[in-house]
């Protein structure tokens, strides 16, 4: 029997259907590319980052946003219980691989940062390593990080702020593919009054602190780094596909501006120097 057409075209049941597109979109365009192969450049800031948190082995960890277990991987090498989330499911595939390849025991699950598949406080410590933050609603995020941690348990998030050099390519990438009405920017994350606000109710003992991303760098100049995130990485490569061919080299030409403006190039390498990031570090009350 078929539902009323009022409530079919109801307020929630629209919200519903739109979230389930936007949802839908974005989990395509992670998937898009090879994540896995982008990622390897910022592994050895992500293990130094990792490194300076210092959480102590054997401890029941959480990495929300996993990727392809660039985070995720290293801390199950450093004796913790390691649990990796993400909506991509090529890049939980390309984890579980890895894993076992290396010879390493963690588990790796598809989900949504909104909505953890885990039962309440089933962990110790929490991460987001420049994930979570890309979620469409952040007060869901943040309702569930404190739902899957146990009182006393530990937050540990690394979030692009609003004027790092993501944030900027972001922009550029939204005046090509704009998203969705309403949307809220990912790099909100990365703002402290923001992140009070949304940790306020359910965690203590906040520091926020901004930081550079360490060890990021490119073994070639700004415009193959154009061509790597444009072959590689969901997003822009996704925006490229957009344009004609006139666009795309406009496009190109403000993204090579965008690297090589907030980076620093010697003997070919190129140092993105202004890789700023909130890090956040909470306490679940």
């Amino acid at each position: 029997m078929s539902q009323p057409a009022e409530k079919l075209d109801s307020p929630v049941t629209q919200a519903q259907a739109d979230l389930g597109a936007i949802k839908a979109k974005m989990k395509a365009t992670w998937e898009d590319g090879d994540y896995a192969g982008f990622a390897k450049f910022m592994e050895p800031g992500a293990v130094e980052i990792l490194d300076a948190w210092n959480i102590a082995a054997g401890q029941r960890l959480l990495d929300v946003g996993c990727g392809s277990g660039q985070s995720a991987i290293p801390a199950a090498r450093r004796g913790l219980q390691v649990t990796g989330v993400d909506i991509a499911e090529n890049l939980i595939g390309h984890a579980r691989k890895r894993a076992e390849t290396e010879g390493i025991e963690a588990r790796f699950d598809v989900g949504d940062a909104e909505d953890l598949p885990y039962d309440e406080a089933s962990f110790d410590v929490a991460i987001s390593m420049i994930g979570a933050m890309f979620a469409p609603r952040p007060d869901r995020v943040a309702a569930e990080l404190a739902r899957v941690l146990r009182p006393g348990g530990k937050l540990y998030m690394a979030n692009w702020t609003p004027l790092s050099m993501p944030a900027q390519m972001f922009k550029c990438v939204s005046s090509v593919v704009p998203p969705p009405p309403g949307f809220i920017p990912p790099v909100l994350w990365g703002d402290e009054a923001t992140v009070r606000e949304r940790l306020g109710e359910d965690f203590t003992e906040i520091a926020l602190t901004r930081r550079v991303y360490p060890k990021w760098q490119y073994n070639f100049g700004a415009a193959d780094v154009v061509e790597l995130f444009r072959t590689h990485f969901g997003p822009v490569k996704r925006a490229f596909e957009t344009l004609y061919e006139r666009g795309q080299d406009e496009f190109r030409q403000q993204l090579e501006a965008i690297f090589a403006d907030n980076g620093k190039t010697e003997s070919g390498v190129l140092t993105i120097t202004n890789g700023e990031y909130l890090e956040v570090v909470a306490t679940r009350g």
